[in-house]
């Protein structure tokens, strides 16, 4: 069973429930210029909300980013959702201490730099607005869903439930056709908490982090998540472990992922005990 601290407080570190855990986390204190510390956004540094365009970072997520970023080698956000996107919702820009931050948005294909303040990215995938066009139509076609709603996401399109009368009925209905239109346009769907993503093959967070690491020359990584997209980062790390670099895999705990709990180093109360995790890490390493 994981370890769990819920507070915001700084204070002593939690100690992980597993080996592999307090190694990656003994390897981080002990030499945190090389750690690579990769968090998710929603729900691990922002609450989750019934309306994503209303999420912001808990308040105590960037003053302990900007209290930890200059003691590690780099801090790295890893979303689906666009960079620019999640760099005005968890207010990175122009922080002091975060001046190296890193946000690889839509799962790695794009990246924005706060050194720079700019974000390079490849072209789109020309199945993602095919499938967007054919969006309205499928969801009238499956039963016209209350509250079921489309967000796009530039690099992809999501379907929402969870404003949706029934939200998990909703989501088991559109699963198969959702999965079926993907298909046909060379896409891929991504599960969550009540949405259904559907993204370009290949991207990931898992392949983003990984990358990540590599080009910085990792020699340990922490990351954090709560959805069932951070399941690939968390396979990410343990391939790091096996070839030498140590890890820790912390779950934003969540009732509604208990796969991500399952394989967790250490579980948190959500953003608020990320943040308590954060604040410790940086006082640790003062």
């Amino acid at each position: 069973m994981a370890s769990k601290t819920d507070s915001t407080d700084p204070g002593d570190l939690p100690t992980p429930a597993t080996q592999a855990g307090r190694d990656g986390l003994d390897a981080l204190v002990a030499r945190p210029g090389k750690a690579l510390i990769g968090l998710d956004f929603d729900g691990t540094l922002a609450p989750i909300v019934p309306d994503p365009e209303q999420a912001r970072a808990h308040p105590g997520a960037v003053p302990a980013l900007a209290a930890l970023a200059p003691k590690v080698a780099a801090v790295a956000v890893v979303t689906g959702r666009p960079p620019g996107v999640a760099v005005r919702h968890g207010g990175f820009a122009g922080v002091p201490g975060l001046e190296h931050l890193v946000v690889l948005g839509h799962y790695g294909a794009e990246r924005w730099d706060a050194v720079t303040g700019t974000v390079t990215a490849p072209a789109p995938h020309p199945g993602v607005a095919a499938a967007r066009a054919e969006l309205p139509g499928l969801l009238d076609r499956v039963g016209a869903w209350q509250g079921t709603w489309i967000e796009e996401k530039g690099r992809a399109v999501a379907v929402h439930t969870r404003r949706a009368s029934d939200p998990q009925a909703a989501f088991e209905a559109l699963r198969e056709p959702l999965t079926d239109l993907a298909t046909r346009h060379g896409l891929v769907v991504e599960p969550g908490r009540m949405v259904l993503e559907l993204r370009p093959p290949g991207m990931d967070k898992g392949v983003a982090l990984l990358e990540y690491a590599r080009e910085i020359g990792a020699g340990s990584v922490l990351y954090a998540g709560d959805d069932l997209g951070d399941l690939a980062a968390f396979t990410a790390v343990d391939k790091l472990r096996a070839s030498g670099t140590p890890g820790v895999l912390v779950c934003s705990g969540s009732e509604e992922v208990t796969e991500l709990r399952e394989r967790a180093d250490l579980v948190v109360d959500g953003p608020s005990g990320v943040v308590g995790l954060l604040r410790a890490l940086a006082g640790r390493l003062a």
